[in-house]
């Protein structure tokens, strides 16, 4: 039953299409507890009913039951601590690429003002452009899990447009040489950022999340405890727990999908303060 379990499950979380990170959260917050809690309750049932009941429980026994449960819990909680600090770093890692992005992009604008009419407005103009491009363009389709490419040409353009002047005096060869340095930090923090959509948990860790959650509270059923309300209180608030753990990676494993996705606030914000309206 497991295998099988696991091989229907695997290609399922691998065929997840990129759009389904883009749910509200609180509807995926609402299908992971409500999901983990129903197969409690009914998964305790049953259990009790055609498991325990059979079994000879004795008070030695629930001590053993309580020690691998403990176990379980403890190997269980360890990897869904790791993983949910590894895609919360992951998601800051993105966010400070962006913000480096626009960085470059601001420190390569102010270089471009060094250099004499009308290449100066023309390489402006390019930088303008391309800002619009990430804006308008490349954000909607990062959202949407599409890998953009449309600014290639923006950046083409512009390295064209540089490579034409030839300085004449000492101080228009520094700024120049200082400007493709910033122009090749720019191009740098573009492809840590594309690449960055590329970032996300394996199938296979959703596989160990997912069925971890499952094995560890099948291992609660197992407890002969005199009063039911009292088992289904404990396994119920230990499912809500858990389904808001799945949660909280679900929303942070896609950088740029979700309600937590990285916004493109650093390039408004040179868009507003550097370039104008």
């Amino acid at each position: 039953m497991g295998a099988i379990a696991g091989t229907t499950l695997r290609p399922t979380l691998e065929a997840m299409p990129e759009n389904a990170f883009n749910t509200p959260l609180w509807i995926v917050g609402l299908i992971a507890v409500g999901a983990l809690c129903t197969f409690a309750m009914v998964g305790l049932e049953i259990v009790r009913r055609q498991v325990v009941a059979r079994l000879r429980v004795g008070v030695e026994d629930s001590e053993f039951t309580a020690t691998m449960v403990q176990c379980v819990m403890v190997f269980y909680g360890l990897a869904v601590a790791l993983i949910a600090v590894s895609v919360w770093e992951t998601h800051s890692s993105v966010s400070d690429t962006v913000s480096l992005e626009a960085s470059r992009l601001s420190e390569l604008y102010r270089d471009a003002g060094s250099y004499p009419e009308p290449l100066r407005s023309e390489l402006r103009g390019e930088l303008e452009a391309y800002l619009d491009n990430i804006l308008e363009e490349e954000w909607p389709a990062q959202r949407r899990g599409e890998h953009p490419t449309g600014g290639v040409e923006w950046m083409d353009r512009f390295q064209r447009s540089m490579e034409s002047f030839e300085p004449e005096t000492e101080a228009h060869k520094i700024l120049h040489a200082e400007a493709l340095h910033a122009y090749n930090m720019l191009v740098e923090a573009r492809r840590l950022r594309l690449d960055a959509m590329l970032v996300k948990l394996s199938g296979m860790l959703w596989f160990v999340i997912l069925a971890g959650a499952v094995i560890s509270l099948c291992s609660t059923f197992l407890f002969k405890v005199e009063d039911v309300r009292l088992h289904r209180i404990q396994v119920l608030l230990l499912a809500g727990f858990m389904g808001l753990v799945v949660t909280l990676i679900f929303a942070f494993d896609r950088p740029f999908h979700g309600d937590l996705a990285i916004d493109p606030g650093p390039y408004e914000f040179v868009k507003e303060q550097l370039m104008g309206p």
